[in-house]
Order: structure tokens, then C-alpha cells, then sequence
């Protein structure tokens, strides 16, 4: 690591370090309780890429089959998240609002990191947030999901298709999602197939940032594509041969 990076990586604790406190000190006329004493009060949660994914696929059960439990929202947990945060995944997920990572998966304050764009795309911003929540939060798996009937994946094959330019900054998703288009299928088919491709394509991305892969090497992080359906709430891994988690 290079003195600047390391230097990047001092400057983000610092000052997340300072927010806690800060918030902290709010929350002290609340009768919040000290980080210490709120720790043992936060349920034990997933430590490793596999843990991480069984967990995501017990609640997207729970809430297929209506079965939720909205977990992590008591008082409690609330003011134990003061003292930090210990969060087991990384969602990056579309700003679609039928697909809300912490509904899908039936998970709770503190539980997950989520990243939200138009079709999964990434930009810098995107990127450094991911970053962060795995190598400073330590978590151990990233989750691309899709879902059907994805407006932006439908936007960015109609665009093509037609050679038009969308308006304003929605070209820019566009021109990221356009690489997943397969021109050799037509009408809905082409549709399906690139929200698939589009999650695939965004995992490779992920996968092959530096810092991620030699977690990935390592055993520490894992890099899953998923896709969502609406019509029967299940969460799947994307692509054709994905039946279920």
C-alpha cells in the first residue's frame, strides 16, 4: 500500500471516529448507552462470505413466504448502533422501490450496507462506497442485485435500439449498462437477458478491483451476482443456471 493510500485510509478513520463520538455525546442526554454496554446487546452477525450469504437467503424466505420478522429495530439496538456499526453484507442493488435490499432480505438497523443506483451501475462514488464498507467495516461479502422489470436495463435497450440520447444525465446509464446487451436477441427476450448480464458484469467489475480480489484470494470476500423477481419475492443467482440460494 502506498503512503498516500495509507494516509486516505487514517484521514477516513479519524473522522468516522470523531462522527461516533459526536454522536455519541448527542445521544448522552437520551440515557444512550456507552458502546461498550450496547455491544452485548447487537445479535452475533456473519463473519464470512458463506455465514453472510446463508443469512440473506433465510430472509429473503422469511419474506417470500410472508413469514418477516423485522429484526434489529428495537430501542435497544437503536441506541446500541450508537457506539458503531458491524453491518455483514454489501447490497448493491437498483433505486427501483419495489426492491428495498432491507425488506427483500428481512434485515434490520445496522445489519446491511447498501448501495443503491439506476441498473446496478457504477461510478466512483459507488465504488468507494463499497470500499469502504469491506475494507474498513470488514465485510465479507458483496451482493449485485437485479431484479425484473428492471426501467433502467428497459431504458438502456430501448436507447439503443433506437439510437436515441436520453435526456440529461440518464445517458450515463445508458453507456453503462450497453455492454450487457446481446443484439443477437429481440423484444423482451433482449430485456431479460441484459438484466442478467448486466449483474454478471458489474460482479466481474467488483471482482477484479485489486483490493477486493486479494480479499477474494484470500478467502475473506465474496462477490455474488443475484436477481429479484417480483412476482414471487424470491432472490436467485443471476444468470440461467440460477434456481435458487
Amino acid at each position: 500500500m502506498t503512503v498516500d493510500a495509507e494516509r486516505r485510509r487514517g484521514l477516513v478513520r479519524a473522522v468516522l471516529t470523531g462522527a461516533a463520538g459526536l454522536v455519541a455525546g448527542l445521544a448522552a442526554g437520551s440515557h444512550a448507552p456507552s458502546a461498550r454496554a450496547g455491544t452485548a446487546i447487537l445479535k452475533k452477525r456473519p463473519t464470512t462470505p458463506e455465514a453472510a450469504l446463508r443469512e440473506l437467503a433465510a430472509g429473503n424466505r422469511r419474506w417470500r413466504l410472508l413469514h418477516e420478522r423485522h429484526p434489529d429495530e428495537a430501542r435497544t439496538v437503536r441506541r446500541a448502533l450508537v457506539g458503531g456499526q458491524h453491518p455483514f453484507a454489501v447490497v448493491l442493488g437498483c433505486v427501483d422501490s419495489r426492491v428495498p435490499p432491507e425488506l427483500v432480505f428481512d434485515q434490520g438497523l445496522g445489519d446491511l450496507l447498501t448501495v443503491r443506483s439506476a441498473g446496478e451501475a457504477l461510478d466512483e462514488a459507488v465504488l468507494g462506497s463499497i470500499a469502504y464498507g469491506v475494507l474498513e467495516l470488514g465485510i465479507p461479502l458483496i451482493v449485485v442485485l437485479g431484479h425484473q422489470s428492471c426501467g433502467a436495463v428497459a431504458a438502456a435497450v430501448d436507447a439503443d435500439e433506437g439510437g436515441t440520447r436520453l435526456p440529461a444525465h440518464m445517458q450515463y446509464l445508458v453507456d453503462q449498462i450497453r455492454p450487457a446487451i446481446d443484439h443477437r436477441l429481440r423484444g423482451a427476450a433482449r430485456v431479460e437477458a441484459a438484466i442478467d448480464a448486466n449483474v454478471l458484469r458489474v460482479r466481474s467489475l467488483l471482482a477484479a478491483e485489486p483490493e477486493l480480489a486479494a480479499r477474494i484470494a484470500t478467502g475473506r470476500l465474496s462477490v455474488v451476482g443475484a436477481r429479484y423477481e417480483l412476482t414471487d419475492q424470491r432472490v436467485h443467482p443471476a444468470g440461467p443456471a440460477g434456481s435458487g440460494w
